[in-house]
Parts: C-alpha cells; sequence; structure tokens
C-alpha cells in the first residue's frame, strides 16, 4: 500500500510517518515545506501541495491513499491562518480525488464540537468556537458535500478526530511543552488554572498508532475518533507529568482563570477506534 502523509514533517506528521514504516507492505511518500526530520526510509518531497500548478497525485507516484494531515498554527487557536488557508485545504483534496485518488484521510480535531459536555461522537452536533475549530468543521462539512456526488461514489473517507496530546513535549505548543520550558528555566512555580477541566489525553505515539492503523484499513469509515475514551482532570495529568520526570517546579493553582470555551469535562467516544485496533490485532 502507498500511502502519501501530507505535513509529514510537522509535530504529528512525524510519528505517523515512523509508524507507518514499522508496517509490512506499505511505502510511505511524506511531503512537507521542510524534509529534514522525516525518516530516511521514507520518501521525502519537499513541494507545495497548495500551488495549483503541481499535479501532487501523479507528482508523487499515484497513491493509494492520502492522509492530509498539513495544517498551519493547529496549536494556536485563533490564528488567522485557519481561514486564510481553509479554501486551499479544500481544493487540495478536491484535485486529488479529481486526480484519481480512492482513499483520503483528513486530520480532524475535537475543537469542532465547541463547548460539550460528556462524550463526542461521529453524530454530536458541531458548534466550534475558535477558528481553529470553525476552519476543521468547515473542511469537513465541506467534503462531505463534495462527496454525495456520485461521481465519488467509491472513494473511502476517514475523518479522524484528535483530542488532547502529549508527548515529544518540545515539538509541540502544548501546556506539557510549556512546563519543560519553565523547568529547564529553573522557575519554581508554574502559573495554572484551577485544573478541575477534564479531558480526553493521548501521548502522541499512541495517536501516530491509531492513526496509522485508520489508513490501512478501509472497514471503518467516517468519523473516526483517535482518543483513549478517558477523562482526566487537567491537574492531575500536569501533576503526573512532573512527577514522572522527576520535576521540581510546582504548579501556582488559581493564577489563571479557566477558559470560559473549555468544556468542564469532555472525552471520545472510543468505539471505532477499539474496533481498528482490535482487528488489527488478531
Amino acid at each position: 500500500m502507498h500511502i502519501l502523509v501530507t505535513g509529514a514533517n510537522g509535530y504529528i506528521g512525524r510519528h505517523v510517518v515512523d509508524k507507518l514504516l514499522t508496517l509490512d507492505n506499505v511505502k510511505v511518500t511524506a511531503i512537507d515545506f521542510c524534509i529534514d526530520s522525516i525518516h530516511e526510509k521514507a520518501d521525502g518531497l519537499a513541494l507545495d501541495i497548495f500551488n495549483k500548478n503541481i499535479d501532487v497525485y501523479r507528482e508523487t507516484g499515484e497513491p493509494d491513499a492520502c492522509f492530509h494531515l498539513a495544517w498551519k498554527d493547529g496549536f494556536i487557536h485563533n490564528s488567522e491562518a485557519h481561514m486564510e488557508y481553509l479554501s486551499s485545504h479544500y481544493l487540495f483534496c478536491k484535485k486529488m480525488l479529481d486526480s484519481g485518488l480512492k482513499h483520503l484521510a483528513v486530520m480532524g480535531t475535537m475543537h469542532e464540537a465547541g463547548y460539550h459536555e460528556g462524550a463526542i461522537d461521529e453524530n454530536t452536533p458541531c458548534n466550534p468556537i475558535s477558528q481553529y475549530g470553525v476552519a476543521k468543521d468547515a473542511l469537513r462539512r465541506s467534503l462531505l458535500i463534495l462527496l454525495n456526488n456520485t461521481k465519488y461514489k467509491d472513494v473511502v473517507f476517514q475523518w479522524l478526530r484528535a483530542y488532547y496530546i502529549y508527548g515529544d513535549d518540545k515539538r509541540n505548543n502544548s501546556i506539557f511543552a510549556k512546563i519543560v520550558a519553565a523547568e529547564e528555566a529553573g522557575q519554581e512555580y508554574f502559573p495554572f488554572t484551577t485544573g478541575k477541566n477534564k479531558y480526553d489525553f493521548i501521548e502522541v505515539d499512541e495517536l501516530a498508532e491509531q492513526l496509522a492503523a485508520c489508513i490501512t484499513q478501509k472497514e471503518v469509515n467516517g468519523i473516526i475518533n483517535c482518543c483513549s475514551g478517558d477523562a482526566i482532570s487537567l491537574a492531575e495529568k500536569v501533576e503526573s507529568f512532573i512527577k514522572e520526570h522527576a520535576y521540581k517546579i510546582k504548579l501556582k493553582y488559581g493564577a489563571f482563570p479557566d477558559r470560559l470555551y473549555d468544556s468542564p469535562e469532555v472525552w471520545g467516544d472510543n468505539a471505532k477506534i477499539r474496533k481498528i485496533m482490535g482487528n488489527r490485532n488478531k
């Protein structure tokens, strides 16, 4: 199976490429603006996928599947880049399908749902309240409208929705990365919220394994929550992170107010990903 991965040099992309390369009979073409950190066993290609003069599908050898991970400023929820590039993401996916692609997977996010309490499944109504969530939600909806066209009736479509990611922390922009930086700077205290909100956390390496499992099968499709299926308080997770790394830094609770748009308790319904991983391990 020949799989094209866009955004392959990014935080999640590197891990996905590495996981795919451990699988038998999988060839990986990895695309990004810069490919300096992509695994040497992948066919790395520095390419602007939004260049309208490039037929990415044929340029990359007509892959069996494309995992569209590329996204600018994913950790900056109200960056103007989300809306600036929205149409480019849609047109890239459409052009890949029009060129002959039969299997498209796109990275989604739980932030599409917006403020929500409880489990998020594939039927949960979405009301995003950040530019990041709005753009991702719009892309998903637009692609579903496109795929209603009978010319795409044979296309396998997967929307892989991630939750709160940690691990490989110096490469991301999460609270865990900020704690690592504060510890290395010798700070005694880290300004924190109340930490009471509960989220579905997943380590990036485990997430990458789930994502790789999704795109290398065609039985389970549509919206797939790639997550743990459990909700843990932010305080508990961060305290555990500090202890695990034997850091000296302490949390200063209440230094910042909780964000009004954060859900008090939210997690992903992981029924689909459990089925995929179960089938893979048979």
